[in-house]
């Protein structure tokens, strides 16, 4: 068996997957027939039940595909897109129509399973951006965490000063 018969058994049989199937049929609705959008119209609720879309596509990057490069660079399209959704004044809406995060996702993980360079790579780029925000994060939270531990001690002091003199 050839290299490239190998790669199309695999990739039959990922689309065979039930996850896979599910990713269609998601991507179908939500970008295709723009349900993204007319869900992101609901207030406070719409981007975080549109964010529920994308659990398929991080479940079958990471548990089938098992790349961790391609799930991140899935959760950093996916998070892109309902930030961008959450803009306010149907801003965000009008940008759903237009980013079809859903799409960009499948094109990445089926570039991905079939080897196509150009989409490792911006699988590749997407992971480190990930990556590079997520340390970001995790130094923001721990300044913070130091911060608000500086500020109680230091209040704790005040408060201890005062009633104790």
């Amino acid at each position: 068996m050839t290299k490239e018969e190998k790669r199309q058994l695999q990739r039959q049989r990922l689309m065979e997957n039930k996850a896979y199937q599910t990713m269609e049929s998601l991507t179908r609705y939500m970008d295709r027939y723009y349900l993204d959008a007319l869900i992101g119209i609901i207030p406070g609720w719409g981007d975080a039940i549109a964010l529920l879309s994308v659990l398929p596509f991080i479940y079958f990057s990471l548990r089938v595909i098992k790349s961790i490069p391609l799930t991140l660079a899935v959760l950093n399209n996916s998070l892109r897109d309902v930030l961008m959704g959450m803009l306010p004044f149907f801003v965000g809406d009008v940008i759903d129509v237009f980013h079809r995060a859903n799409i960009q996702n499948m094109a990445m993980i089926q570039g991905f399973v079939d080897g196509d360079e150009t989409i490792v790579r911006q699988v590749n780029q997407r992971a480190w951006q990930s990556a590079i925000v997520l340390i970001v994060l995790l130094l923001l939270i721990a300044l913070l965490g130091w911060l608000l531990i500086s500020f109680g001690s230091y209040l704790y002091s005040l408060v201890a000063s005062f009633f104790g003199a």
